[in-house]
């Protein structure tokens, strides 16, 4: 009786999500950007989560007052939002259009100098702006790449959700790699191959590596940092501002500079602190844009 529930349960939550993905796809992308914002806006700052995001706000930003924090959380919010509405909408959005929906690409030069040079690259980037639009956006100009992904828990609406990544990417179907140990295995060995690799690394992991993020001591992946060190290859930042309703820029910087002290340890510990020093500085820009929803500090700092 518990599994038939259960399954009738993924039932119906995949046909609620299919039905609201294929409601906002019938809209114009600004007009589904605009509507999801603004229902999230006015409903996530009431869920508990946002308790979450405001003293995480409190940890990161203590100069903020609480009606400025509220005003972030609603921001994060409204954002999240925008994200799903622009979700059925990513493949048909148009680079460098003059006005409207569409989306624009700052240091598109990295890029191409990467794919003319070939090898393994990995691209580095956060929750922050519309972050779905980054594989798509990256691979119109040649450097198409892998990722790490996190299933969501009903395999029908995973199933949805993967099939509108897959449509944006349109014929460039690259590999994805579960989060776990095998996963990590697989992505190493794609890597090595000469694959090109992103990856989001702004979350807590448990039995990462403390550095600091925002001040704070923050447990954070150390896969990317050991995999540049490994092979030497170029690690490119990147993240999305969001210009207006299904308008985005996508922001391509220089590629990290790899230490080199001799220590492999210590060398790790400082590319993945150059990492978060990063994230933190894109942030701190536009502290509305990222997803400050997860617990991203130790316990002891929730407790209060």
């Amino acid at each position: 009786m518990a599994a038939w529930l259960r399954k009738a349960g993924q039932w119906l939550e995949a046909s609620v999500a299919q039905g609201v993905l294929a409601f906002l796809g019938r809209m114009k992308p600004e007009t589904a950007s605009t509507f999801a914002g603004g229902l999230a806006r006015f409903i996530g700052p009431w869920l508990p989560v946002s308790r979450v995001a405001e003293r995480n706000l409190e940890l990161a930003l203590p100069e903020l007052t609480p009606r400025g924090r509220r005003a972030v959380v609603r921001g994060v919010w409204e954002n999240l939002g925008r994200t799903v509405g622009e979700l059925p909408h990513l493949a048909s959005l148009r680079e460098n259009t003059p006005s409207g929906p569409g989306f624009e690409i700052e240091g598109a030069d990295y890029l191409h100098e990467q794919a003319g040079r070939g090898g393994p690259v990995l691209l580095v980037s956060g929750h922050i702006g519309n972050w779905e639009m980054l594989p798509p956006a990256v691979a119109r100009h040649g450097l198409p790449f892998a990722s790490f992904y996190r299933a969501a828990a009903n395999p029908r609406v995973d199933a949805l959700i993967r099939a509108l990544r897959d449509k944006a990417m349109g014929e460039e179907k690259m590999p994805l790699f579960a989060k776990g140990a095998k996963g990590a295995r697989e992505a190493l060995a794609y890597v090595a191959r000469g694959g090109r690799l992103g990856m989001l690394v702004d979350q807590k992991m448990n039995d990462g590596l403390e550095v600091t993020f925002f001040g704070k001591p923050a447990m954070t992946a150390p896969a990317l940092a050991a995999m540049a060190l490994r092979y030497r290859c170029p690690v490119i930042p990147g993240y999305v501002v969001r210009l207006g309703p299904a308008r985005l820029r996508v922001v391509v910087e220089a590629p990290l500079p790899l230490p080199d002290t001799g220590d492999r340890q210590e060398d790790t510990r400082l590319l993945t602190q150059a990492i978060n020093d990063r994230l933190e500085s894109w942030i701190r820009q536009r502290p509305q844009s990222w997803l400050w929803l997860h617990r991203r500090w130790p316990k002891c700092y929730y407790r209060v």
